[in-house]
């Protein structure tokens, strides 16, 4: 089964620390071994270890998909080396420079933070290779925090609303479900990592929560 369950030093929020894409993933120096394992064998990414602002959270500070990477503007020569090694990437100057809580991507679309501004949001449109629009996720500006999406299916916030659902599908191009992780987390973007393949999540969520995740990114046995 394309599912895992782990910890990152202790911690069940693997998508603060990781962030992948269809073929690849980066991840803080320090990532334990069996952790990076199990994402490379359930996920069939290559993983490329990295700090980004010299911080070990590179899920919350970068946002990518197959097309592109987008990161803030404190990122110093020697991270952007390791990301080019995965995507182009894209510097994105603006105040909420924590692109992985910020931007919310698959490869047919990308939901971003309300306040980004014009010029943000097409630099991000333009860098990922699709078209972005602004929203909220259970009214929260954080969509990457709030979601998680792949090309399969996107699983947010359970307080997310009708017409926030309505617009993340809209925007991404595949089914909405909600659900929690790690036993009752709503903000599900720090708990998982998930591409097409599979997901890997914190080692507290529940079997009901893994059923309803798969569900959502349409992983099954």
């Amino acid at each position: 089964m394309p599912v895992g369950r782990g910890l990152f030093g202790g911690s069940p929020y693997l998508g603060v620390y990781v962030r992948v894409s269809e073929s690849a993933g980066l991840a803080p120096p320090n990532i334990p071994r069996a952790l990076e394992r199990d994402l490379e064998r359930l996920l069939g990414v290559r993983i490329v270890r990295t700090s980004v602002f010299d911080c070990e959270v590179v899920g919350a500070l970068v946002a990518g998909n197959s097309k592109g990477i987008v990161v803030g503007d404190e990122i110093d020569a020697e991270e952007r080396r390791s990301l080019e090694t995965i995507a182009p990437v894209t510097v994105i100057r603006h105040r909420q420079n924590a692109m992985g809580n910020n931007v919310l991507v698959n490869d047919a679309g990308a939901l971003v933070h309300p306040e980004f501004s014009n010029e943000a949001v097409a630099q991000i449109s333009r860098a990922l290779g699709v078209p972005a629009e602004r929203g909220t996720v259970a009214g929260l500006g954080t969509v990457g925090m709030a979601g998680v999406a792949t090309n399969r299916g996107v699983v947010v916030h359970p307080k997310a609303t009708e017409r926030e659902v309505e617009t993340v599908q809209r925007t991404l191009g595949v089914p909405v479900h909600r659900s929690t992780a790690n036993f009752g987390v709503p903000i599900v973007g720090a708990c998982l990592v998930a591409n097409s393949r599979g997901f890997v999540v914190g080692r507290p969520t529940t079997p009901v929560e893994i059923v309803h995740l798969q569900d959502g990114f349409g992983v099954f046995d």
